[in-house]
């Protein structure tokens, strides 16, 4: 399978470039998908392409009287407080042999849309051991591709993340960054490997906006609401029926 077995469908061509493109495939713990799920939402974000694949689920997401494919590209508007954001949204597991297709894919759109950066929340799987020797709970930690990308994390302050494995998507996105010296950003909560996780989620998004939107989130609401995402993934992914390709992804973790 090569990067051609997946590609973008505009349904509307928007000036992005400057614009930041959040990762919301599926990680440990729904992060990014909670987390591009409530950027949609909190920005009112315009449904203006699909990625699309004769590998990607047989399914129709009904919305509002409104079919939608499993992969989803929303914008923002340019103008407004903060950074320009692009979503990449969907609720479904890419099967390994896809994760390269999709990666490629987006990182090639990104070029040709002359966007600054790519974002992907994850989920952080813990160690226990570390887990008992440090207060980690409630921070961020961030990876970047290129040196320019390390320095914007150190001057907000989020802590660098040092040893550990980044698997699935945001993994491939990372190396694909480096190798073409195009900026990517993974941020990281701790999050509970087998169930959505809003708590992590609200976390990155808290360093999202402090990052590129300076929205200024009330922190009680962002909560809530990552919990009625999670609850809305839940729901699409009991109903969805999906036939299960190769073997599962390894968890983004940290390690001592």
């Amino acid at each position: 399978m090569d990067r051609n077995d997946v590609k973008i469908h505009e349904f509307k061509r928007v000036d992005l470039k400057g614009a930041t493109i959040i990762d919301g495939f599926p990680s440990v713990g729904l992060v990014s998908s909670i987390a591009a799920n409530y950027l949609i939402k909190v920005l009112d974000m315009e449904h203006i392409g699909i990625m699309d694949s004769v590998h990607f689920p047989t399914v129709s997401l009904v919305r509002n009287a409104t079919p939608l494919s499993p992969v989803r590209i929303y914008a923002g508007q340019k103008g407004k407080s903060g950074d320009q954001i692009v979503a990449f949204i969907s609720e479904f597991q890419a099967p390994a042999n896809l994760i390269r297709p999709i990666s490629y894919t987006m990182v090639d759109w990104a070029e040709e849309q002359k966007c600054k950066m790519i974002v992907s929340p994850e989920g952080l799987v813990v160690d226990p051991e570390l887990r008992d020797s440090a207060e980690i709970s409630d921070l961020v930690f961030g990876i970047a591709s290129t040196v320019r990308g390390r320095e914007l994390l150190k001057q907000h302050g989020i802590q660098s993340f040092e040893e550990g494995v980044i698997s699935g998507v945001a993994g491939v996105l990372l190396n694909e960054g480096r190798k073409r010296d195009f900026d990517v950003i993974t941020l990281l909560a701790e999050a509970h490997p087998d169930f959505p996780d809003a708590k992590a989620a609200a976390l990155v998004l808290e360093s999202i906006d402090d990052l590129l939107l300076g929205v200024d989130f009330d922190a009680k609401p962002l909560f809530e609401e990552a919990q009625r995402i999670e609850a809305h993934i839940r729901d699409i992914q009991k109903q969805a029926v999906t036939k299960k390709e190769g073997p599962a992804a390894p968890r983004p973790s940290m390690y001592g």
